[in-house]
């Protein structure tokens, strides 16, 4: 007689784990609820970064996100943490993958400066576009398009991609935290002046050695415990010797000040969250106020930027995760896609800005996560933090940042799964690694991989080598990087 109990009387934990599949991952639940809370706390910062980008510039006709002529930045907030949080469960309960969605930044950027400041064109005008933008993706993905084109390509450019995606937030990190700043001779000079100055940088330094000494020392939860430590260490400096915020870069005002947040503890913990965003788009209004082409250009360029971050997200993920395939193919490839379409979708339509998967999903891996419970977790803190955003607030730059740089190093290591010896795939690895961080755009660094790596084939006379649909996504590669001359030669503005 089986001693064994019935399906009805499995424990909570034992279908937990079946779903998540967390032991077959080599994981446990602890292990993804501390790599879900290290996630969020690592990317938090969107909540605070995206208001700024998006909710401080004018639309066409002078008005600011959301209706008004006065910023209204607690809108936007309560609208970030609350999209970031459901696309994030979603990610976590759909595709059982240990990856984090918010407002993409560069893709906010784009649409804050790029689109709704267009003459005649509004924000909701705008937020349409990325509704469109994400609608196409999503086809292309349920016709399966996009994962065909990723399956197509080599296994070491996709390494490449996750190594360059390493370089790009170990620099997000170092400048966030003003260890690199841009200088009066350099494109870049080591903190104020060619010299670390200041408590934060001091905060930051020593947030980074105690994650390095855990880490070496092996202790579970070191990325975290640094975050939290560094926080509550720059809210005692902060309290102590009064550092203040840094003022704009152009005005040299206390350059050794904190960045984005002054840590201190809040006045209340708990704001009632305001979700008037939610619907403001106009699905087609862009083609009546700046014409067919121009909107039609606009929805390609957001869609190629969309289309490719997330791959090279997704494919860094599962190999700090252990969790590709001999092709270098993530599980569930689809679902993943499928959700980080919606995502796009559910941010045009909440207006604000196109969500999409995030790098700083690598923080929780780093901490130990393999599952979608991870991503869950993150999305329960996003939703908590519409409620609790002067909590969020108190993180500064430079106590969360030392994770990414310790996250880039982990990435990093990926290097050596690239046959250096193999001009044909070396190059093409090498433009895709440099152009990340030195052109501030992971499309961009994928893009001259892919075209670098078909002109290769052909001068070699390898050209059968390529496969057809790598053929398509490298000329719609050189549209995308000559989309001004083309703009131009259409004549549209």
């Amino acid at each position: 007689m089986s001693t064994s109990a019935p399906p009805s009387r499995r424990s909570s934990s034992s279908r937990l784990d079946g779903y998540f599949r967390i032991t077959e991952r080599g994981s446990t639940v602890a292990r993804e609820i501390r790599g879900g809370l290290a996630t969020f706390f690592t990317m938090g910062y969107i909540i605070v970064l995206n208001p700024l980008i998006i909710g401080t510039v004018q639309d066409g006709t002078g008005q600011y996100l959301g209706g008004g002529s006065e910023p209204n930045l607690a809108l936007v907030a309560s609208g970030t943490a609350l999209v970031a949080g459901l696309m994030t469960i979603c990610m976590g309960v759909f595709a059982n993958y240990p990856l984090a969605l918010a407002a993409g930044l560069g893709l906010n950027a784009f649409v804050a400066y790029g689109v709704a400041s267009l003459p005649q064109m509004t924000w909701a005008d705008a937020m349409g576009l990325v509704v469109l933008e994400g609608i196409l993706i999503l086809l292309l993905v349920l016709t399966g398009f996009r994962e065909a084109v990723f399956r197509a390509i080599p296994a070491q450019l996709k390494t490449a991609i996750s190594v360059g995606i390493g370089l790009f937030i170990t620099l997000i990190g170092l400048y966030d935290a003003g260890i690199v700043r841009k200088a009066p001779a350099a494109p870049v000079e080591l903190g104020v002046g060619g010299f670390l100055a200041g408590w934060p940088t001091l905060v930051f330094v020593l947030v980074l050695l105690a994650i390095i000494v855990m880490m070496v020392r092996k202790v579970s939860g070191a990325i975290l415990y640094g975050i939290v430590g560094g926080t509550l260490l720059a809210i005692l400096v902060e309290s102590v010797f009064h550092v203040g915020p840094q003022g704009p870069a152009d005005q040299n005002a206390n350059p050794t000040g904190w960045g984005l947040n002054v840590p201190a503890l809040p006045d209340h913990v708990v704001d009632a969250p305001d979700f008037g965003l939610l619907g403001q788009f106009n699905l087609l209004g862009s083609f009546t106020n700046i014409g067919i082409i121009s909107a039609a250009l606009l929805i390609f360029t957001l869609m190629l930027a969309d289309f490719f971050d997330t791959m090279g997200t997704m494919v860094a993920i599962g190999a700090e995760a252990g969790l590709l395939d001999e092709e270098g193919n993530p599980p569930a490839t689809r679902r993943i896609l499928v959700v980080d379409s919606v995502a796009a979708i559910a941010g045009g339509a909440a207006s604000v800005s196109s969500n999409t998967s995030y790098i700083e999903s690598a923080s929780g891996v780093g901490e130990g996560a393999r599952t979608g419970l991870a991503s869950i977790v993150t999305g329960i803190m996003f939703l908590l933090a519409t409620f609790l955003a002067p909590l969020v607030d108190i993180v500064p730059y430079e106590a969360a940042t030392p994770a990414l740089v310790i996250v880039g190093f982990l990435m990093m290591q990926q290097v050596v799964g690239i046959d250096w010896h193999d001009i044909d795939i070396a190059i093409p690895a090498f433009l895709t690694i440099v152009l990340m961080p030195f052109s501030y755009s992971i499309s961009a660094g994928i893009g001259a991989g892919f075209v670098a790596y078909v002109v290769i084939k052909i001068a070699r006379g390898r050209a059968a080598q390529v496969h057809p649909l790598l053929w398509i996504v490298a000329v719609l590669f050189v549209i995308y990087f000559a989309i001004d001359p083309i703009k131009g030669a259409l004549g549209v503005s």
